[in-house]
């Protein structure tokens, strides 16, 4: 059994479609791999193939003639849909020189024949959609079991929690998911995960966990949600995070191992684990910079343009292909990684900095009313997140900046006296 479990690495072929060329029968993979104990692609060999296929101009036609029918569009229904999960009814209004639109059909599962149609939302009526299904091509004799439906629903401004996903106004209340204004299920289970952390840990008397934006991408939706809020369904992107080269698939094991083993949810044995992986890692990377072919090390020839791992090493290596791959982006992108953990560094001193609670913002005379109107409405728990808020200048940190500091100042004497005083009873 290989001493690199699967939780330090999802392979790439869990998260993609399959792909076939000319021959159905070909598939290709990355490498053979073993699928979890017990597993469903352990049981059946592999994913099922999910199929492309195409809308028609009669779609087009039957949407037009009935939009009257739809909630969205009658007024029934006034909240904003999801800006990136388009309903058919949009895709058809906003892009009508598209002669078709791309549908996915996905099996539902291994023991049922039903199709999952995805890229197909709508909230027309169920004889409408009937009509509109057998005009996908492909589907001219399908059956609906479950109709497609719309629901609007209200949602708490995100900026009434705390990083912690904490409400400011009720203690030992956390909110998670779509109540934040969230869409996607990747989204709400980031946030029930790091609700449950907390509100555990606040029974337990322990300082809440909050991920930095350099840590996880769980960091940058909560800090994005509570700093900045939502007018329209957030959904997380890799574009939305700053620090992209740090927040890496392959290095998951090695940003949240160590927390997690902190906090009671990694395992002993899934630590030590990942302790060996990080350990081979390095050991490969202190081999490649010390080893000599001509005038260069290998780390060097690596770091080519048109070199990789299996051509720089004359022999297979004798650990898994992950810890190949870590070793080569980590050599490969090593500058480009530095930098980027240089701006790090740089913005640690305002994430470290925090702001009391009780921080009286009228008092700050110099700061603009836009800002000490955010301020006072968001209470960032640090300057980094005070920063970040939309509206606030960097001349705005600078004097709030300067009147923490203020405070601190008028703070510390009291406390200085008292220490002297407790030493001359001494």
């Amino acid at each position: 059994m290989s001493r690199f479990p699967f939780f330090t690495h999802w392979k790439d072929e869990l998260f993609h479609v399959e792909q076939f060329k000319n021959n159905p029968d070909q598939t290709f993979h990355v490498e053979h791999l073993r699928y979890p104990r017990g597993s469903i692609l352990a049981q059946i060999g592999g994913q099922i193939p999910c199929f492309i296929t195409f809308t028609t101009e009669a779609t087009a036609e039957i949407i037009r003639a009935n939009l009257h029918k739809s909630p969205m569009y009658s007024g029934v229904i006034e909240g904003v849909g999801p800006r990136y999960c388009p309903s058919i009814e949009d895709k058809i209004v906003k892009f009508p020189e598209k002669l078709r639109q791309q549908i996915f059909l996905e099996p539902e599962g291994i023991a049922t024949d039903e199709i999952y149609v995805n890229g197909f939302s709508t909230c027309l009526p169920f004889e409408v959609q009937h009509e509109m299904v057998r005009t996908i091509i492909g589907c001219e004799n399908a059956e609906i079991l479950r109709p497609a439906y719309a629901v609007e629903y209200d949602f708490a401004f995100p900026t009434q929690l705390f990083p912690s996903l904490e409400t400011k106004i009720c203690r030992n209340l956390y909110l998670a998911g779509q109540i934040n204004g969230t869409s996607g299920y990747e989204e709400a289970a980031a946030q029930g995960l790091m609700a449950g952390i907390n509100a555990a840990r606040r029974v337990q008397g322990r300082q809440p966990i909050v991920l930095g934006r350099n840590q996880a991408y769980i960091g940058v939706l909560i800090d994005d949600l509570v700093t900045k809020g939502t007018v329209e369904p957030y959904r997380m992107f890799t574009s939305r995070a700053e620090y992209r080269l740090l927040l890496r698939q392959d290095n998951a094991d090695h940003r949240l191992s160590p927390l997690g083993h902190e906090i009671g949810l990694l395992r002993d044995h899934h630590f030590r684990t990942f302790q060996i992986k990080q350990q081979a890692v390095e050991a490969e990377i202190k081999r490649l910079e010390t080893t000599r072919q001509g005038t260069e090390t290998l780390a060097q020839i690596l770091r080519r343009p048109e070199s990789s791992y299996a051509n720089v090493c004359d022999k297979p290596p004798l650990f898994p292909l992950e810890v190949a791959q870590q070793v080569e982006i980590a050599i490969k992108y090593a500058g480009y990684i530095a930098r980027q953990e240089t701006e790090v560094a740089r913005f640690r001193n305002l994430e470290d900095k925090q702001i009391p609670q009780s921080f009286n913002y009228e008092n700050v005379p110099s700061l603009r009313m836009e800002a000490r109107q955010k301020f006072m409405k968001i209470r960032p728990a640090t300057l980094g997140q005070a920063s970040r808020i939309s509206g606030v200048s960097p001349a705005d940190i600078s004097i709030l900046m300067v009147w923490l500091k203020r405070a601190a100042g008028e703070s510390r004497p009291q406390s200085l006296t008292q220490r002297s005083e407790d030493a001359e009873l001494q």
